[in-house]
């Protein structure tokens, strides 16, 4: 008989008061080398493991898999709104478009971006009951597409200083190291101190503080932004795509517009429908 699978782990930001969650790569059925919730679609994996482990991510998540927004990431600065949809039978749904970043004020909708080492950023606007999420690479975020999600969101009517956000686990500066040519490219535009050297000397990049300087730019205070210091490279239980050579699983970061009845009250869990 074969081991029960291992109850899915969530990360989870102490700023973000929606409900939302970074998961790790424990629980789900996937074999190796996508052993565990492997939740992307292109990486080689069986369908069927796919879906089964996006199901048991809504079941932790305790969110209705048919109100999962995701979009078909192309390493640019698209930020687009979700869709409305047209009843919700439980079925998942495929990528709506292709940008980086998607943003929702309906409520009831979850948003998703995948990720296996690049930056998954989640936002929530309080103000207007808006929610965004972010797949932020190193072309993403040299093309700031963090502020392109403020600047979105910012169009609906939110206050870019009342945005909460959290940059979730990534590569980061520990095991980052780039090209002498990228590492040049980030310090001009975002300042030295996103570069350091590591201890041969060779350059590497900490794209979440590029982030973070970004959303700052952008009206958002640096003291409403959280960086979960997991890095998916070195800490254990993550899929890294520079680690693994290319050939590993994905994250799904998650984001719900699930708000309380009064704008002042508490938000509560989830409620599956």
């Amino acid at each position: 008989m074969s081991p029960a699978p291992m109850p899915v782990a969530l990360l989870r930001s102490s700023l973000l008061s929606v409900p939302h969650g970074f998961p790790r790569r424990e629980g789900g059925v996937s074999p190796p080398p996508f052993q565990g919730l492997n939740l992307g679609g292109s990486t080689g994996d069986a369908p069927a493991h796919v879906e089964a482990n996006l199901r048991a991510l809504a079941a932790a998540g305790g969110f209705p898999t048919g109100r999962l927004h995701t979009v078909s990431q192309v390493h640019g600065d698209r930020v687009v709104e979700a869709p409305e949809l047209d009843g919700d039978d439980g079925a998942l749904r495929p990528a709506f478009t292709e940008a980086d970043g998607l943003y929702s004020l309906r409520e009831g909708d979850v948003l998703g971006v995948r990720v296996a080492d690049c930056i998954p950023l989640l936002v929530e606007a309080p103000d207007v009951r808006a929610v965004a999420a972010v797949h932020s690479g190193w072309k993403g975020t040299a093309a700031r597409i963090a502020a392109r999600a403020v600047e979105a969101l910012a169009s609906r009517g939110a206050r870019p200083g009342a945005l909460r956000a959290c940059v979730g686990p990534h590569i980061r500066g520990c095991c980052y190291e780039v090209s002498e040519e990228l590492a040049d490219h980030f310090a001009g535009a975002f300042g030295p101190a996103v570069v350091n050297r590591g201890a041969a000397g060779r350059p590497h990049l900490d794209l979440s503080a590029a982030v973070c300087a970004t959303l700052e730019q952008a009206g958002v205070p640096r003291a409403q932004v959280e960086v979960l210091q997991a890095c998916t490279a070195c800490t254990p239980g993550f899929f890294s795509h520079r680690r693994d050579g290319g050939l590993t699983g994905r994250h799904l970061a998650f984001v719900a517009a699930r708000w309380p009845g009064p704008k002042t009250g508490t938000p509560g869990a989830f409620e599956l429908s």
